[in-house]
């Protein structure tokens, strides 16, 4: 797979910080910065397997021209120097995880719990969810839904559930391939299909696989999904066509289908929030929500004359970290310090 930036904690189990993060886009990131320079601790989740949001996963070598002072870096670039400049913070990452629900406890905290089981409790939620949850596309394979969530999947969550397994994996862009080279030494056997011989893949990833193909180690078929057979939500096989062979099966115990993602709200949308066309209203002062203890940056965020900026959110990020302050410490007085100026936080950030 694909080098992974940051290491997800385990799913599950019950955890406490300074302030809880949905979304690991550039935003999000940057955060992490921000709040630590103030002292404050993050944990981050996000639905993703990797760090970066729309950066990473829609347009990760498309060039980005309006970052300041760089004249032109993509989006897996910048999201590798964000980890790299917020890694004296210590930020822990829930990854393949999403949001899906949002209480206060008797204590006054806020606690967030993940579709996998995962409890954190904080003063502060921040909202960066860019455009909302990706959500996978569904593919059009008659009769899918029977076999969802137990022998269909759309995203990987814990690799060993497919050790020793057959697992058919479709599709052709990162996603699609990464797993293919990460599922390979552990699976009984892998099969990749795509509708057609180009991938929209790293191409130093394409490069691995077909080398495994060549080798014999990975199956790949030219063809499309037709139907799937099976029963009581177990997948025996998967239809296929092709121009050159018609119609044939290929025996399966899991199909892992990625045919890319989409931008939903989600859970965001039952917090109760006030919203303006599904985005989160904010002051521009704190960027914070209507809902004391809850702010929001990027795109997420909307007020009067707001941009769909990178930049944006980075000075969005900034202001929201002296708002949160407040909240994570009620009794302390905030010191603003200059990175260029204050040895404590240049001793901190490794720049003494």
């Amino acid at each position: 797979m694909a080098e992974q930036l940051v290491e997800s904690t385990p799913t599950g189990g019950f955890h406490e910080t300074d302030v809880i993060i949905i979304g690991a886009g550039p935003c999000g990131l940057f955060a992490v910065f921000e709040l630590g320079l103030l002292g404050i601790k993050a944990h981050v989740v996000d639905i993703l397997d990797k760090p970066g949001g729309q950066c990473a996963e829609l347009y990760p070598e498309k060039p980005i021209l309006d970052i300041p002072a760089i004249k032109s870096i993509n989006g897996i670039q910048l999201t590798k120097q964000l980890l790299e400049q917020i890694a004296p913070f210590g930020a822990v990452f829930h990854l393949n995880e999403m949001a899906v629900s949002l209480n206060k406890t008797d204590a006054g905290k806020w606690r967030i719990a993940t579709d996998l089981d995962t409890i954190i409790e904080a003063p502060v939620v921040l909202i960066a969810a860019g455009g909302g949850s990706f959500q996978p596309k569904k593919p059009p394979i008659p009769g899918v839904d029977e076999f969802e969530g137990s022998s269909v999947f759309y995203a990987v969550r814990q690799r060993e559930m497919f050790r020793g397994k057959n697992i058919v994996i479709a599709g052709g862009g990162d996603s699609a391939i990464d797993w293919t080279l990460n599922l390979e030494p552990i699976a009984e056997k892998v099969t990749l299909i795509h509708r057609r011989p180009d991938f929209r893949a790293a191409p130093d990833s394409v490069e691995k696989m077909q080398a495994l193909v060549a080798a014999g180690k990975v199956d790949l078929h030219i063809a499309q999904i037709k139907g799937l057979k099976g029963a009581n939500g177990q997948i025996e096989a998967v239809q296929l066509e092709s121009k050159t062979e018609g119609e044939y099966e290929v025996h399966c115990e899991n199909l892992l289908a990625f045919y890319g993602l989409t931008m939903k709200l989600g859970p965001i949308a039952d917090f109760g929030l006030n919203l303006t066309e599904n985005r989160v209203n904010v002051d521009t002062e704190k960027f914070s929500t209507s809902t004391s203890g809850i702010f929001c940056i990027g795109d997420m965020a909307w007020y009067p004359g707001k941009l769909k900026l990178i930049l944006s959110g980075f000075h969005e990020a900034a202001l929201m970290a002296h708002g949160a302050f407040h909240f994570v410490f009620p009794d302390k007085k905030l010191k603003f310090q200059h990175t260029t100026s204050s040895k404590t936080l240049q001793a901190q950030l490794g720049d003494e």
